[in-house]
């Protein structure tokens, strides 16, 4: 069984995201980032998006994930509080990730405002598996 924390640090906020396989990592990694900004247990999945991310590495994909959400947020202000698919493929030359987010448009008066995440980082990045389990961590700019 996968989950997501939410650590200290800084003027930024780390998020170390884990489960049974990469895919279940990544998807807890998109909850972690959206649980930074409002608490999602108050989002209702009333609209559905798509997100895509690839990369050269795993560290770059999640990394172009992560900043895939940050526009998604701030053209949209979309929120999700839920993962409902997301799929992993890779070939030799790129890994690629698509998810489907369920959520809503934040909205003030409904959603708490904890912090604007502003950029992915690749400081403190990392992905392990560790005891059959994948972790997932990264840093984001608030």
């Amino acid at each position: 069984m996968g989950g997501f924390e939410i650590l200290p640090h800084t003027a930024d906020v780390l998020v170390k995201a884990w489960g049974d396989t990469l895919e279940e990592a990544l998807s807890y990694a998109i909850l972690g980032f959206y649980e930074v900004m409002t608490d999602t247990s108050k989002v209702t999945s009333v609209e559905r998006k798509t997100v895509r991310a690839e990369g050269f590495d795993l560290e770059s994909m999640l990394y172009n994930l992560i900043e895939s959400l940050v526009v998604l947020f701030d053209e949209e202000a979309f929120i999700a509080s839920r993962v409902e698919g997301l799929t992993y493929t890779e070939d030799e030359n790129n890994k690629r990730v698509e998810a489907v987010l369920a959520g809503e448009k934040f909205n003030m008066e409904k959603h708490e405002s904890r912090v604007l995440i502003k950029a992915a980082t690749y400081h403190l990045m990392k992905i392990w598996i560790q005891d059959g389990k994948w972790y997932l961590q990264y840093v984001v700019d608030i």
